[in-house]
């Protein structure tokens, strides 16, 4: 964890809770730009960084989601199970060996190659999380399994194939709720656009 920068300076960082991830209080000090000194005070969530992929069969233009419950989604939309693209933790492995073991476990494909698109933060203000996007090229001889998550995990998920343009019209009407999953259904629906308009 940077201490030190060119404005800011870590004062004192506390964890306040521990569980599969961390809570952490963190006092600082940022020089303004006005020049003026301030102290403040955060409460962050570092609960480790992740990738998500999207597969695209290119043939019969389908993408491969999953549909799962999100705890903090129920408790605020009441929405029991969301549709989002396959994604996990790295656990202090590299991105691209992580998300084709993902891959595995959750939608049932074996795939080798994939492609790093780019990282982001998805919610910068107050979780440390940095996600690792992917996609890849997928088809119905890939299939190794049913997939479904590891049980152990507790995960319990429904693969979902859909086409690219129904998983766009799924983000338009709030079916699609999860920001990575948007990000990577825009992202991928625009790269497809481009290559038809060339």
């Amino acid at each position: 964890m940077k201490m030190d920068g060119e404005t800011m300076r870590i004062c004192k960082v506390e964890t306040i809770a521990r569980g599969k991830g961390k809570l952490i209080r963190v006092s600082y000090e940022q020089r303004r730009r006005d020049g003026e000194r301030q102290r403040r005070q955060r409460e962050i969530y570092d609960n480790g960084n992740s990738a998500v992929i999207l597969p695209y069969d290119a043939d019969r233009k389908t993408v491969l989601l999953t549909r799962q419950l999100r705890l903090p989604v129920f408790l605020q939309d009441g929405m029991e199970r969301t549709v989002e693209a396959c994604a996990g933790k790295l656990d202090g492995e590299e991105a691209e060996r992580r998300i084709v073991k993902e891959m595995q476990e959750e939608l049932g494909y074996k795939i080798s190659k994939v492609e790093r698109l780019f990282e982001l933060y998805v919610s910068p203000a107050a979780i440390m999380e940095k996600i690792v996007f992917f996609i890849c090229a997928y088809s119905p001889a890939d299939k190794v399994s049913d997939g479904g998550g590891l049980k152990e995990e507790g995960e319990d998920i429904e693969v979902v194939e859909t086409t690219l343009e129904q998983a766009a019209a799924m983000v338009s009407t709030g079916e699609i709720v999860d920001a990575k999953t948007v990000v990577l259904v825009q992202y991928l629906r625009d790269r497809m656009q481009a290559a038809i308009s060339s």
